[in-house]
């Protein structure tokens, strides 16, 4: 008698991971999420691996988490992976804040993100 099985939230040749609260703004860590968008994996890697920017880092660890998935959970083969889809959504902001001239305070906003990577299993075209 036990429970239903989830449904899962992709489609069977897809895997997905999900990295929260990175230190960024939304809008910083949508420029990485867009340099790695449609391509292979060994590329989008590679791409990630020698990019200037800081948050590339995070990006590739999520990105390996998400072909990890494919791999063990879902055995989806690793060379026919490709980013299917990679969005960024924005999370909390910490307000704080430094004192100016004249008695005045001047507001600083530091914002968190979190950055969602979809993989998918294409075949190769002959």
């Amino acid at each position: 008698m036990g429970k239903e099985k989830n449904p899962r939230r992709v489609a069977e040749n897809e895997a997905m991971a999900k990295t929260r609260m990175l230190r960024t703004s939304p809008q910083k860590l949508n420029l990485v999420a867009a340099m790695i968008r449609g391509k292979k994996v060994e590329q989008a890697l590679t791409d990630l691996t020698f990019s200037n920017k800081r948050i590339a880092l995070d990006v590739k660890k999520c990105l390996q988490s998400a072909i990890a998935n494919a791999e063990n959970n879902h055995n989806l083969d690793v060379d026919e992976l490709v980013v299917a889809e990679a969005w960024v959504g924005k999370g909390l902001v910490m307000k704080r804040g430094r004192p100016r001239a004249r008695g005045r305070f001047g507001p600083l906003k530091k914002p968190f993100s979190e950055i969602t990577i979809k993989v998918r299993q294409v075949e190769e075209q002959a």
